[in-house]
């Protein structure tokens, strides 16, 4: 598979102004900075996205939210299998992205709904649309809820003094934060149609998670040992939480839902430039997980809470830094995941006509309204996001890709080239039931609230 992968040629983008998506790199129709494919000596533009600025943008799709949850999936899962299975589940995304781009260049779709139609029809079509689109929206509203969780207690934490004032109170408070950063922040970058542009965010990104994985590392042997493991606790090497934490790496990884938007932007968007770009981005994604979770489980063992950054007293500067820089993370991850519902709906609705800025602002706006709603009136999307979440990720990645290749390619669709994405597929069934079934469980039987609101009016 790998071997006709890297040597499936090159893929050509048409401009995609006048198809009601909103990925395109190349949209402005007056661009002719050009090159010209050597075997069918047609122009591709050359004017999107550079590599490093697509490496940073799928670096920063993968490295998300989720990361924050990985030395809880140690917990859950035991440190050699939780560490195995990061490896294993990294691999496995890398190579579920590339049949992704090769099954764009098979059926010459541009669009994951474009892709699933050509292969299973308009049924496919509206499943493909329900979990992308739940997978997006999803995200969009947990990086809302997860501004309003941390920066007002960030904020009172730097600023005791201004937080004791009438208008520090109203300023710090959760509601007038979720509304500042949907309104000034979020949703002026969420207008954007090139993901290309969103390269310098992306960067920030990147470097904020790394300076949020620092802060673990140091602060973690400095704090009140209360509050770290036990002295003597066991290092647990296989537990019996594996579904668990498969649920919460997988979350942690999955970006399929953005690859499309990315690989559209990429400046002359081959198929091996883009490799080169999942590969890499795999790599440092991959070495950044595993030592924020090995360093976050190790440091607190049996005590680690699914947020890391939760283990850490809430007066620790350097965490609140991190806090803080997280929260900022999910402003600037979250018109990646806008890109996509927008897309979702332009291709539902309105695939057949032209572009129209008005119904982009419409569309944007009201994603992002949705989306403040929900931040200003639910504390933790808890159960629901990763029902919603590891339902929708098991299916776009592990299940899609490797169904649609199947599809598409020649020969007998039961052979020894296609046993590895049969056996992707029924791994990825099998991870979307029980995920499904565990989170029901767990929603049932918990006593406790699945997360709480900062103590901040």
């Amino acid at each position: 598979m790998d071997g006709s992968i890297e040597h499936a040629g090159h893929f050509r983008l048409r401009n995609m102004d006048a198809a009601g998506s909103s990925f395109s790199a190349d949209h402005s129709r007056d661009r002719t900075d050009h090159v010209y494919d050597r075997e069918s000596d047609t122009p591709v533009h050359t004017g999107g996205a550079s590599m490093i600025s697509s490496f940073f943008n799928l670096t920063n799709a993968i490295v998300g939210a989720g990361v924050i949850g990985l030395p809880y999936a140690i917990r859950q899962a035991g440190f050699i299998i939780g560490v195995l299975m990061i490896i294993v589940l990294a691999l496995l995304v890398d190579w579920t992205l590339r049949v992704l781009a090769l099954n764009s260049k098979l059926s010459g779709q541009q669009t994951y709904q474009g892709l699933v139609e050509h292969c299973f029809g308009r049924t496919g079509l509206l499943a493909n649309s329900f979990f992308q689109g739940a997978m997006a929206g999803g995200g969009m509203a947990s990086f809302i809820v997860i501004v309003g969780d941390t920066l007002p207690h960030v904020l009172f934490a730097l600023m005791p003094s201004v937080g004791q004032t009438g208008f520090g109170q109203f300023v710090f408070s959760r509601r007038f934060v979720i509304a500042f950063f949907v309104i000034f922040m979020a949703y002026p970058l969420s207008l954007y149609r090139d993901v290309g542009k969103l390269s310098k965010t992306s960067a920030f990104a990147v470097v904020a998670m790394c300076t949020i994985i620092a802060s673990v590392i140091i602060e973690g042997p400095r704090i009140d040992p209360e509050l770290r493991a036990e002295r003597g606790s066991p290092v647990v090497l296989a537990n019996t939480g594996v579904f668990q934490a498969v649920g919460i790496i997988t979350f942690a990884f999955v970006c399929h839902h953005n690859s499309f938007m990315i690989y559209g932007s990429l400046r002359k968007p081959t198929l091996n430039r883009y490799f080169e770009v999942i590969h890499i981005s795999t790599v440092i994604a991959t070495v950044a997980s595993l030592i924020i979770a090995i360093i976050g489980y190790i440091y607190f063992r049996e005590k680690t809470q699914g947020n890391i950054l939760n283990n850490f007293p809430q007066d620790n500067l350097l965490i609140n830094i991190a806090r803080s820089l997280f929260a900022l993370n999910m402003i600037t991850t979250f018109p990646m995941e806008t890109l996509v519902a927008r897309e979702v709906i332009d291709q539902l609705m309105f695939r057949n006509q032209e572009f129209s800025m008005k119904r982009h602002v419409i569309i944007t706006t009201v994603l992002c309204a949705l989306c403040l709603v929900v931040g200003e009136t639910v504390c933790n999307l808890g159960v629901l996001l990763e029902l919603t979440g590891g339902l929708s990720a098991s299916f776009l990645a592990f299940i899609l890709p490797p169904a649609c290749y199947i599809k598409l390619c020649s020969g007998p669709k039961l052979s020894w080239k296609t046993v590895p994405h049969w056996l992707c597929i029924c791994f990825g069934f099998t991870v979307m039931v029980l995920s499904t079934v565990l989170s029901i469980r767990h929603a049932v039987v918990s006593q406790e609230a699945n997360g709480s609101c900062w103590n901040v009016q």
